[in-house]
């Protein structure tokens, strides 16, 4: 009896570690699966963002890189592990595309390890944008924001859609009246300048970023977790859901919070729209794009094209 005891539990280890073999191999298929769906669906979503700068997807020696019109190349990922601060401070596009930007309201800051849009890829910017203080001074024109002029980048739609975004908030403060002096006066856009603290360049440098009103409790830095909490749940949604209709995102949704903050950030709202609550599909990755669109069309041929090995 203790023989067949023996005989039963060393059968058992051995189907079960033939098992659990094949269930390691199954998730590492379903997570590289996985990984190339969401490549995909970032790499469409920055071409639909950024239609007239991107020009290509290559793979090199197995790393990808979207070419530019210039012929510069961005590469996706590096393959590197990194904490967030590293992502921020030395990203590649697969870091700035990670945390999904949430569409949807919030009731509570975010974590303080939850930022999307935090993470910018400065090439993309330079490319897009101007590559110096002189080349996007170039670039900027005037838009209207309460009382003021501001100025803000012409390229990429990015000041059309600040003017779009003005008008709809006129047209609100004008059937709410409070909604104009929270707003108003704007604090600031185009300021050639770099984060405090760091060596990176602000969103504000690229003329892509709109500061409203200012209050003491809508920085991370100026503020506790609560007052900013406080802060967040009296801010008008109606102008959150103006700005993101326009492919801007809000600071309000960082968990190191800057409630007055908005920028122009098409790819990840893009990002959100299409494909924020579409799970993996690997046969129609685009599944949520707007497929009847050629120029998308065009896109998703050329990415799988790209990954085929064609």
């Amino acid at each position: 009896m203790k023989k067949i005891m023996i005989c039963f539990v060393v059968l058992f280890m051995f189907f079960s570690t033939g098992f659990m073999k094949r269930q390691e191999s199954t998730n590492l298929v379903s997570a590289k699966e996985d990984y190339e769906v969401t490549m995909k669906r970032d790499i469409l979503c920055l071409m639909m963002a950024y239609p007239e700068y991107i020009k290509d997807v290559r793979v090199e020696n197995d790393k990808i890189y979207l070419v530019m019109n210039s012929g510069n190349k961005v590469i996706y990922d590096d393959k590197r592990e990194k904490k967030f601060d590293e992502k921020v401070n030395n990203p590649d596009i697969q870091d700035m595309m990670e945390q999904l930007y949430p569409l949807s309201d919030i009731n509570n800051l975010m974590d303080s390890d939850y930022n999307p849009g935090r993470v910018r890829i400065y090439p993309l910017l330079k490319e897009v944008y101007g590559s110096s203080k002189s080349s996007v001074e170039k670039n900027l024109v005037n838009v209207r924001a309460g009382n003021k002029q501001c100025l803000f980048n012409k390229n990429n739609n990015a000041a059309n859609s600040l003017k779009k975004v003005m008008e709809e908030i006129n047209s609100l403060s004008k059937a709410q009246g409070n909604i104009y002096s929270i707003v108003f006066p704007v604090n600031g856009t185009f300021n050639y300048r770099v984060i405090a603290g760091t060596n990176r360049l602000s969103p504000h440098s690229f003329g892509t970023a709109i500061d409203l009103k200012s209050d003491k409790r809508d920085y991370w830095k100026w503020a506790s977790r609560e007052q900013g909490q406080k802060r967040l749940e009296s801010y008008p949604r109606e102008v959150v859901e103006i700005f993101e209709k326009n492919n801007f995102i809000w600071g309000g949704k960082w968990g190191k919070f800057d409630i007055l903050h908005f920028e122009y950030r098409p790819e990840l709202i893009l990002k959100s729209r299409y494909f924020g609550n579409k799970k993996i599909n690997e046969e129609n990755w685009y599944e949520g794009a707007p497929f009847e669109d050629n120029e998308v069309k065009k896109y998703i041929t050329l990415i799988d094209k790209t990954f085929s090995g064609e």
